[in-house]
């Protein structure tokens, strides 16, 4: 499959990785860097729709999953930056509901950093699309541990209490803010909400054989089903995530859409301090948690809201670096030592204890 887009000259290696990527992808995807307003890397190759043969296009877009999460951080960050909330600030004191059930003194923090112990809804309920209905469930419940003493993964219902937490602060939707502050400014193509006029550049996402979740956990039926209450479903075999319903939910855990340039461009931005204060970006990007995730064993390192450089080289050899990866292979991210911003984007979902698409190419990358 022919591959198309750009290296700058001592970038070979990238391009080579790359293009052995996309000869054993059935699907497609993108790969960008950019170092200080500076395009480095912009390769694209593939099938963005493996079942028309659409080709991957300099223009098409995917989703991100839990790359969406590294936005919402940015908002919160921004809203500390200016005043608005306080990592330590206690989340009723914003949503008076929220301190039922015993969590009048969750913070803001334990929301971002993955250690509310609220990793799923309970009861369930009827639409995983409406943020309204589920932050309202989890504004009754009981956490499972007490906050701030175990880190877990909240794949799903971070988005929901970030979204809440926002709209109660701001008035405004985390889709909405995204836009105002971050994308519209800057001209990035990322959306969360994704407007009709999108739709056909989006990649339709496809799934490779045997593909897996939490591939970290083990035998152990207990866990294991905790894992299937937070996700339900999502991630398997059905095909909500191709679904115009799922690209308009505005669900900040999850269903955000963008292009790999944009994206690579949105943490070379947020690195050079062109989104957010000097200062509270290093808040967002210090340790607030980190250790094995007590529902599935994945190592964790958490700032707030980002993913940050942790022992399995989710973000390669590098030392520093925060971001956010997603399901299925997608990764997104800043290298502050080396001053830059990449993205990786894919239509093929992968099993993370298989995949190392993204890990080949930021290997490669400090070679460069």
């Amino acid at each position: 499959m022919r591959i198309e887009g750009m290296v700058r000259r001592g970038f070979e290696s990238v391009r080579a990785v790359f293009e052995e990527i996309v000869a054993a992808s059935a699907g497609g995807a993108a790969f960008s860097v950019v170092r200080r307003g500076e395009t480095l890397v912009n390769l694209w190759g593939g099938h963005a729709d493996p079942t028309t043969g659409r080709a991957w296009a300099a223009d098409t877009v995917v989703v991100l999953f839990s790359g969406t999460k590294g936005l919402a951080a940015t908002v919160l960050a921004d809203l500390a930056d200016r005043g608005v909330l306080a990592p330590e600030d206690r989340v009723a004191r914003h949503w008076p509901e929220f301190a039922a059930g015993g969590k009048q003194d969750v913070r803001v923090h334990h929301l971002l950093a993955h250690t509310a112990g609220l990793p799923y809804v309970d009861p369930v309920q009827d639409d995983l699309l409406d943020n309204r209905a589920n932050a309202a469930a989890l504004a009754r419940q009981t956490p499972l541990w007490t906050p701030g003493e175990r880190v877990a993964y909240h794949a799903v219902t971070f988005g929901y209490l970030l979204t809440e937490l926002v709209r109660r602060c701001t008035g405004k939707r985390v889709g909405e803010l995204v836009a105002e502050r971050f994308t519209g400014p800057h001209a990035l193509d990322v959306h969360l909400g994704t407007p009709e006029r999108v739709r056909p550049r989006l990649a339709r996402i496809v799934r490779e054989p045997g593909y897996r979740i939490s591939t970290f956990l083990r035998d152990d039926p207990a866990r294991r089903a905790i894992v299937d209450r937070m996700y339900r479903g999502l991630l398997g075999d059905g095909d909500l995530v191709n679904d115009p319903r799922y690209h308009r939910a505005e669900l900040s855990a999850g269903s955000a859409v963008g292009g790999s340039l944009s994206m690579a461009r949105f943490y070379d931005l947020l690195a050079t301090g062109g989104l957010v204060g000097e200062a509270a970006l290093a808040t967002a990007t210090s340790t607030w948690a980190q250790g094995p995730d007590v529902i599935n064993d994945r190592p964790l390192h958490f700032g707030l809201g980002y993913e940050l450089a942790d022992p399995i080289g989710t973000y390669g050899p590098a030392e520093v670096a925060f971001g956010h990866s997603g399901a299925g292979g997608g990764r997104h991210g800043a290298l502050p030592e080396a001053e830059l911003g990449f993205s990786f984007t894919t239509n093929e979902m992968c099993s993370e204890d298989t995949d190392t698409r993204a890990t080949r190419l930021l290997t490669a990358l400090p070679r460069s």
